[in-house]
């Protein structure tokens, strides 16, 4: 079974690509919502996020996404802390899962497969590309933020035109081009 990465920056559309995949009926483990999991359920991430960022960091059982996003995106070391804490269990649920898995292929969506090191676990990565200021526009309508705190996450990555550069292929989502064709393409050659 081939393991396949999909990525690309915040905005970009790499869940709604994820979604095409599954639709397609390819199994896609979901990083984001794996770590949001993690967090709330696992004892020694809850543990470890309060030792943190204190008792508030839980709010009726669970985490406080509001006021850890308020800590972490303002501070790169905060960040880095959180994302250390997280990323190795989330990286090893998402190993576990992939472990289980009998489709020709599977996916694992993530926005920092680069940063995180784990592309070589990886047989190819799929990067979902959009232009810098539609990815702006989709985040501040869908997360309710202004462009300096759109702005401010995506400093937090890596810059997407070297982040398409690293990808063995690449999904253009700019709203001019048909995403479905080329996921179907893709799908068609990961099937062989």
């Amino acid at each position: 079974m081939l393991k396949i990465g999909i990525t690309g920056g915040i905005g970009s559309g790499k869940s709604m690509v994820a979604r095409v995949f599954e639709h397609l009926g390819i199994p896609v483990y979901k990083a984001d919502t794996a770590a949001k999991s993690l967090m709330n359920e696992d004892p020694a991430l809850r543990t470890a996020i309060t030792s943190l960022f204190g008792p508030e960091a839980y709010q009726n059982g669970e985490l406080n996404r509001s006021y850890i996003s308020s800590l972490v995106f303002n501070d790169r070391a905060k960040l880095d802390a959180l994302n250390a804490i997280v990323h190795p269990a989330t990286i090893q649920f998402g190993r576990d899962w992939m472990n289980r898995q009998s489709a020709p292929y599977a996916i694992k969506e993530a926005a920092l497969i680069f940063e995180s090191g784990t592309q070589d676990e990886l047989d190819y990565v799929i990067g979902v590309s959009a232009p810098l200021s539609l990815r702006i526009h989709r985040v501040m309508q869908r997360d309710q933020i202004t462009r300096e705190q759109v702005l401010q996450r995506m400093g937090n990555q890596l810059d997407e035109s070297l982040k398409m550069k690293l990808c063995d292929f690449v999904i253009v989502n700019d709203d001019q081009q048909l995403v479905l064709p080329q996921v179907l393409s893709l799908h068609a050659h990961l099937t062989k």
